[in-house]
């Protein structure tokens, strides 16, 4: 396919990136609650059940477990799933399909059948939405060998790796930042992305900024905003937090040597932890003339009030405050 850039919603990209998989290979196909009839209910499945019908366009019961189930299944005898969970919340009615069935299928089989299944969850806080419909689960499903996960942050990214995950032959989490659905960027249209390879969005030299998803537009306006401090902020966004490239990294840290890594979910047991650790493990470790520091969301339930729902997801300011910090530039 020729590429041409467009502009785009995330919202779109998201769109665009399955109708052209589905368009390529008629063993790709979509399930989920409302992805037919009412279009996703975030908008992202408006127009595809007229055009690929009801055999790949399926609005299933509301039942998770069965979704997910049913989905590796069919990815299982060659089929191409791809699994609308809607809220990320919802994902955990079907953790025993993903993580007992999915995850371990092809080990299991001594990699006899392959399990193409990719599970589209829209995680994080930002529309209000409250403590059963705003979590940010990554870290549950990069704990568990077997899956690959994802977490874009711009809308060529979400185009991109989304048609990755659909190729790859493992299951996928494939994370959607929801608060950031009608935001717009550029789309390379044709583009497949590099499961595993990170990006650095922006060159810097005085700290590395490591963030995904939704928390990677908030780090981007921080970094711009500490250049007029006189801060020269590294931004690197992984994309793909399992396999994670670690080696992007750890080469950015030993340029600046110092490390923020800024995520939107709970900071206890959090994704950030595990970039933290990697580069204490590596010899990236004795570039370091900073303490690491984590900028992430607070270990409580998510507010429904607005200005509440604030206090508890790390803004910009929470992110230039911590990389002064860093920087030793109180």
């Amino acid at each position: 396919m020729t590429k041409e850039t467009k502009i785009m919603t995330v919202r779109e990209a998201i769109k665009e990136a399955m109708t052209h998989e589905m368009r390529e290979d008629e063993n790709v196909f979509l399930m989920g609650e409302d992805v037919g009839i009412f279009g996703g209910d975030f908008g992202t499945t408006v127009g595809m059940l007229e055009e690929f019908g009801s055999e790949r366009v399926i609005d299933t019961p509301i039942s998770e477990a069965a979704i997910c189930g049913a989905a590796a299944g069919a990815a299982s005898v060659g089929m191409r799933p791809i699994v609308d969970v809607t809220f990320m919340d919802f994902v955990t009615i079907g953790m025993d399909a993903i993580v007992n069935q999915a995850a371990p299928m092809r080990y299991m089989l001594g990699g006899d059948v392959q399990v193409p299944v990719t599970y589209r969850c829209a995680s994080g806080a930002g529309t209000g939405a409250a403590a059963q419909h705003c979590k940010a689960l990554e870290a549950w499903f990069c704990h568990i060998p077997g899956l690959k996960v994802v977490a874009p942050g711009t809308a060529g990214d979400v185009y991109s790796i989304l048609r990755a995950a659909i190729r790859d032959n493992n299951p996928v989490i494939y994370i959607e930042p929801k608060a950031l659905f009608g935001r717009k960027g550029e789309v390379e249209v044709g583009k497949i992305g590099v499961i595993g390879k990170g990006d650095i969005k922006v060159e810097g030299s005085d700290v590395t900024l490591v963030s995904w998803g939704r928390m990677l537009e908030r780090s981007l306006k921080a970094a711009e905003e500490l250049k007029e401090e006189g801060i020269s902020v590294e931004v690197l966004d992984p994309i793909t937090l399992v396999p994670l490239d670690t080696d992007l990294i750890v080469e950015s840290v030993k340029k600046t040597g110092k490390l923020v890594v800024c995520h939107d979910s709970f900071k206890t047991g959090g994704f950030g932890g595990e970039i933290v650790a990697r580069i204490a493990e590596s010899d990236a470790f004795d570039f370091l003339d900073s303490p690491i520091y984590r900028v992430a969301g607070a270990d409580t339930h998510i507010p429904s009030a607005k200005n509440l729902e604030k206090l508890v997801v790390p803004d910009v300011e929470d992110i230039k405050e911590t990389i002064r910090k860093a920087v030793n530039k109180k």
